[in-house]
């Protein structure tokens, strides 16, 4: 019998994963790679030419269709060797990167932009991250990693729901009223849209409803509804000072994490065992915490309380809680064995994906962690902190390289096969929805929590 996903069951996952983060309390640094500083110099030049190798491929300005069409070919080729001297990776997941999640990243970056012109490269790649989630999970669940009508319209909700709830420009009377008519959209309640956000909005919801079907898939629609109301929890989380406890938090944090990815495995296939249910709660309980960690400047600025916003207006370090995580991690990594699919080097890829995030998020917020701590952590990253924080720009810029890149992809040649991303499109919304013109011209930066 298959799991209701019902508030009472999210509450009962988070009081779990939540017993689990405490255990992890307290306990050292677990052991990861150890890189001297000579590796770490080494690295970092094989990067920095990686990083301009895949610059030297990317087309500027206007190109004849053939010519663009070749130099998307050359990048498709260089790049994966970038992703490799970034992270250091082994040939097998140079692999899943160059033959599953570039491509995919590209289609997904195709469908958006036919889905609203007007989004710009920000909220497109930030909206992919979801969209790379859920085709993590798919060999995990015995599925073959590609993108899905639902992957996209659950995806591109980011752009058009979360960043509206985290804004402070919005009323939390106009929030709620969003949230009341969203939550009816979600529970299938076909009511007319009030203006364009809510046009694009209930487009995307009917993209998922026209691959899965209400009456055959309820678990879907039950994680959809769960997020909702997550998200709905979390308003609580910003401008909330001192107020909240670190139980609130953690049940906030961990039902809107873990709801999230939740409802991006029940995208892969429609339905989720108990085990399958639980092993995604935790994968997204976890990815919480390791993007409050990442956004903790942004969070800082925003006033939105979490675990580590909150120690830092205590005064303290943010020692313990990183180590605590890096442990719980490791915990959750190991875990991900319960899935019956994928290769033990699709799992090892995840891991240490989310070691990476975490180590990372920690070079890049110095202030907060303690000398002896930060040269610790250094150790086991392959660049120096300084090298990874003067190289974040140019990655992450709205102009950096990630953009450029799928930019390039973005703008297709005339030449090329335009079927794969208009068909996804056509697949999940044709016909499904009724209730206004899907290309909203909404665009806006957004932070990576949950979509709904």
């Amino acid at each position: 019998m298959l799991e209701t996903y019902n508030w009472p069951w999210v509450e009962a996952q988070s009081a779990r994963a939540a017993a689990a983060w405490r255990a992890c309390a307290g306990l050292p640094i677990p052991p990861g790679p150890n890189f001297t500083p000579r590796e770490q110099s080494k690295r970092e030049k094989a990067f920095d030419k990686a990083m301009r190798a895949v610059e030297r491929e990317i087309p500027s300005g206007s190109l004849a269709p053939s010519v663009r069409e070749t130099a998307q070919r050359r990048l498709s080729a260089v790049f994966p060797r970038f992703a490799a001297a970034a992270l250091g990776l082994e040939r097998e997941a140079i692999g899943f990167i160059a033959d599953g999640f570039l491509p995919a990243g590209v289609e997904f970056a195709r469908a958006a932009r036919r889905f609203d012109a007007a989004l710009t490269m920000a909220p497109i790649i930030q909206a992919c991250r979801n969209a790379w989630t859920v085709c993590g999970l798919q060999p995990l669940l015995g599925e073959r990693l590609r993108l899905t009508p639902s992957i996209v319209g659950y995806s591109l909700l980011y752009p058009y729901t979360d960043n509206y709830l985290d804004s402070r420009g919005e009323s939390t009377a106009a929030k709620r009223a969003f949230c009341r008519r969203f939550r009816e959209r979600l529970r299938g309640v076909r009511i007319p849209a009030l203006d364009a956000h809510e046009s694009a909005v209930w487009a995307l919801v009917a993209m998922i409803e026209g691959e899965y079907p209400r009456v055959s898939f309820p678990q879907v629609y039950e994680a959809l509804l769960a997020i909702h109301q997550a998200q709905e929890e979390s308003i609580a989380q910003l401008g909330a000072g001192r107020a909240l406890a670190e139980s609130d938090i953690l049940r906030i944090s961990f039902a809107k994490g873990g709801t999230s990815v939740l409802a991006d495995a029940c995208l892969v296939r429609g339905w989720l065992h108990l085990l399958e249910s639980r092993l995604s709660f935790d994968w997204g309980a976890l990815l919480q915490l390791g993007d409050d960690l990442q956004d903790v400047h942004e969070d800082l600025r925003r006033g939105s309380v979490t675990l580590f916003t909150r120690a830092i207006a205590l005064g303290q370090p943010l020692d313990a809680l990183a180590a605590q995580l890096l442990n719980w991690s490791q915990q959750v990594g190991l875990a991900v064995n319960g899935f019956s699919g994928g290769s033990a080097a699709f799992k090892d890829l995840l891991r240490t994906s989310w070691r990476s995030i975490i180590v990372g998020a920690i070079g890049n917020a110095p202030e907060f962690f303690s000398p002896a701590f930060l040269g610790e952590i250094e150790r086991s990253s392959p660049f120096r902190f300084a090298f990874l924080r003067e190289r974040n720009t140019s990655l992450t810029g709205r102009q950096g390289l990630y953009a450029s890149v799928f930019s390039a992809f973005v703008d297709e040649p005339a030449a090329a096969d335009p079927s794969a991303g208009r068909s996804i499109l056509c697949a999940g919304s044709c016909g499904t929805m009724g209730h206004g013109e899907p290309r909203a011209q909404l665009a806006a930066p957004v932070p990576h929590s949950s979509p709904c």
